[in-house]
C-alpha cells in the first residue's frame, strides 16, 4: 500500500492533468490557426484608436484570408521604390476575389498581396465601384496594422498613390 503522502501528490497531480484538459473546451490543444496573437479570445481587435484606423471585421482571420488570395503580380520598368508602390498600388485588388474586405470607421477597403517585380506589397484600396476613400491620415495606423493584418512585417514607409477615390495605400513587406 502506498503512503498517504504519495497518494495525496497523485491526486494533485490528476487533478491538474485533468484541469488542462478540460481547459479548451471548444477547441482541441493542437488548434494552430491563425497568424499571431490576436486577443485573450482569439477575436481579431482594433489595431489603432486614431479615427483613421484600419480595423480587423470581427470573426475573420484576416491573414489567412488573405492568404486564399493571389498574390497580384505586377513587372514595371522601374527600379524606384515609390514606382513600384504606385503600380502595386494601381494593380491592387478591390474584388473578393482578389482582395479580403478590412473594415475601418464606417468605411470597407480591398486589403491584397501585390507583387512589383520583385517587391511584395500590401495593398489597401476602396472597393470596385463604391465612393470609399483611404482617409489622409492613415498611413501610421496601416503601417501600425500591416503586421497582424498579414502576418508579415512592414520593411519600410507607408506609400500613397492615385486620388482619393481610386487611389490607395501600399508598404513593403518581409514575410520570412
Amino acid at each position: 500500500m502506498l503512503p498517504q503522502k504519495t497518494l495525496t501528490d497523485m491526486r494533485k497531480l490528476l487533478l491538474s492533468a485533468l484541469a488542462l484538459a478540460i481547459l479548451p473546451a471548444c477547441e482541441t490543444i493542437f488548434h494552430t490557426e491563425g497568424v499571431g496573437f490576436t486577443g485573450i479570445d482569439g477575436e481579431p481587435r482594433t489595431i489603432a484608436d486614431a479615427p483613421s484606423a484600419v480595423s480587423v471585421t470581427r470573426g475573420v482571420n484576416i491573414p489567412a484570408a488573405l492568404a486564399t488570395r493571389p498574390t497580384i503580380r505586377v513587372q514595371v520598368d522601374a527600379s524606384d521604390m515609390s514606382d513600384l508602390a504606385a503600380a502595386a498600388i494601381s494593380a491592387g485588388g478591390r474584388t473578393p476575389l482578389t482582395a479580403v474586405e478590412v473594415g475601418g470607421m464606417n468605411r470597407t477597403l480591398m486589403l491584397s498581396n501585390v507583387q512589383a517585380n520583385n517587391v511584395l506589397f500590401a495593398v489597401l484600396r476602396s472597393p470596385e465601384g463604391e465612393t470609399t476613400e483611404v482617409g489622409d491620415g492613415s498611413e501610421a495606423a496601416f503601417a501600425a496594422a500591416v503586421p497582424r493584418l498579414t502576418g508579415c512585417l512592414a520593411v519600410g514607409q507607408t506609400y500613397r498613390a492615385g486620388s482619393a477615390r481610386n487611389g490607395g495605400l501600399a508598404v513593403p513587406l518581409n514575410c520570412r
